[in-house]
This record gives C-alpha cells, sequence and structure tokens, in this order.
C-alpha cells in the first residue's frame, strides 16, 4: 500500500470519528474540500462508496462500517507506535555497534566504558573486535575505530587520540647474536615477526620514513600474526625483531626486556578516529558515545 493510500484511510477514519468534514479537515490541517476530495479518490478507488453524506451529518456506508472495524484498530497501533518513536528521540537507548581493533578498543572505548554504562542504563554497547575495515553501512554498525590514515573519505571522522609512533623493538638476547640494524634495508637480513592484513589478505609491508625518504620493508620471518598482542609476546620471547606501537612496547623497553631500534626512521603518524556515515539524523546512543569520548580527550 502506497503511503498515499495510507494518509487516504487516516482521513476517512478521521471524518467517520466526527462525523464531520469540517471537524476533520481542521484536525488534519486541510480544507473541507481537499478532505472531500480525498475521500471521494478513496472511494473510487476501493469501488465502494464509504460515506453517506447529509445536510447535518456523515456516517459509514455499510461497507465503509466493515473498513473501520479493522482500520481503527491498526491506525491507533500506528499512532502508538509513532509517539513510542517521538518519545524516545531523545532518549539514550539502545545498542551502539563499533567495530574496532583491540588497540583501538583500548586506547578509546574501554576508558570511557565505566562512565557511559552508568550514566545511560538503557544503552548497550556492543564491540566487535577485528582489523580489516568494515562497510559500517553495510555492516550495519553506528560507528568504527581505526587509524585516521586508514579511513574511507567518505566517512566523517572524529580524531579520539594522540598521534602514534611504531618501533622497531627486540630483546638484547636476540640483538647479542644477530648483526647489526643501522638502517631499514638491514632488516632484510633478520629474524622478522610479520603481520598479516587478514582483510586485504597479505602480509603488511613494515613502513619507514626520513628527511622525506619513504622506504617500505618487506622483512622475511619465521612467524606470522594477525593479532599485535602476540606479536609482542613473540618479540619478547626473543623470537625475532617486533614493529609495534610505540606506547604498547613502551614499559617493556623501559624496564630493559626490549630495546628499540631505528627510533629516527618512524615519525609520528595520524593516530585513532572514530568514524560513521552521517551526522543527518544521528541516534541519541551514538551522540552520547561521541560525547563520552570527547568529554575523556
Amino acid at each position: 500500500m502506497t503511503r498515499a493510500s495510507l494518509d487516504d484511510l487516516a482521513a476517512f477514519a478521521a471524518v467517520t470519528r466526527m462525523h464531520s468534514f469540517t471537524r476533520a479537515a481542521a484536525a488534519l490541517g486541510t480544507s473541507t474540500s481537499n478532505l472531500s476530495h480525498t475521500i471521494r479518490r478513496l472511494e473510487a478507488r476501493l469501488g465502494y462508496r464509504l460515506l453517506q453524506r447529509t445536510s447535518r451529518s456523515v456516517s459509514p456506508t455499510e461497507a465503509g462500517g466493515m473498513l473501520l472495524e479493522t482500520l481503527g484498530p491498526a491506525l491507533e497501533s500506528i499512532d502508538g507506535a509513532l509517539d513510542a518513536l517521538d518519545q524516545g528521540r531523545d532518549r539514550v537507548s539502545g545498542t551502539l555497534r563499533i567495530t574496532a581493533t583491540r588497540q583501538a578498543y583500548d586506547a578509546v572505548i574501554r576508558p570511557v566504558l565505566p562512565a557511559f554504562t552508568a550514566a545511560y542504563p538503557d544503552a548497550t554497547v556492543e564491540v566487535v573486535v577485528d582489523y580489516a575495515y568494515r562497510d559500517i553501512v553495510a555492516d550495519r554498525f553506528d560507528a568504527g575505530i581505526r587509524l585516521g590514515e586508514k579511513l574511507e573519505q567518505d566517512m566523517i571522522a572524529l580524531k579520539v587520540g594522540p598521534d602514534l609512533r611504531m618501533a622497531v623493538v627486540a630483546t638484547p638476547g636476540y640483538l647479542e647474536r644477530a648483526s647489526p640494524i643501522a638502517h631499514p634495508s638491514d632488516l632484510t637480513r633478520h629474524r622478522c615477526i610479520n603481520y598479516r592484513m587478514v582483510g586485504a589478505g597479505t602480509i603488511y609491508a613494515w613502513e619507514f620514513e626520513r628527511d622525506g625518504q619513504a622506504l617500505d620493508v618487506h622483512v622475511p620471518g619465521p612467524l606470522t600474526f594477525n593479532e599485535p598482542q602476540l606479536m609482542l609476546e613473540a618479540a619478547l620471547d626473543g623470537l625475532g625483531v617486533g614493529y609495534l606501537l610505540d606506547h604498547e612496547v613502551a614499559p617493556h623497553v623501559a624496564n630493559g626486556r626490549l630495546i628499540r631500534l631505528l627510533a629516527d626512521w618512524t615519525p609520528p603518524f595520524a593516530g585513532f578516529h572514530l568514524y560513521y556515515a552521517s551526522r543527518r539524523q544521528m541516534r541519541p546512543v551514538l551522540a552520547a558515545f561521541i560525547e563520552a569520548v570527547r568529554g575523556r580527550r
């Protein structure tokens, strides 16, 4: 049924309920002549006379009464659903679905969850941890969190963390028995811990830059993971050279378990961004979460 026919049925119900074209037209915000035309159009479409008109009153015909018997409860149900929707327009409730990497979860989402869930008890947060870029519209997510340099241009993005840096690290024990690493190209002679990009199906090339010179190095190695935490653990176990986020390895560098290498080849880059498809008719639960993240920053 088209929207026009639904409006026509609602107009018919209003005339019948008020027993007057004049009063029904006022309630519907239209003219009496327009309302009369609407009813004639509906009658012509259905092939039945629905209203009996006299100079003093309007009443349903037998066919109109049969239609109204079913139509009345249905329209009331629709009105109730629309009223409920309107009442919930500014209420922070429902499920917020977010896709994020584990690092993004730890850095952005986890810190705000205690205050957010306490402030909005009717809201549910569902986090899907993965590392491939997700089409949040097709996959029915409200938002995603990824590194800013990886976002699609048609997404609205909000920076939700500081710039980040990568770090090349290895244990003292590994470096004692390995050749020196003074340049990114030296890594091709080492046992490195690789990262597989699941979405692209490829092994990530380590990225370096210094004095405007950019290098992508495809490193060899006996181990490949798709989870950075496992890469860190392998590096700590002395199984090879790791390429990880600086803040993740910083405690281990500070206590001497790892040594950082090639620091002048790993400049800062865009950090985590929360992205979503449109500001138009943003769900209150997403707006509240964005404000929570902004407040923490």
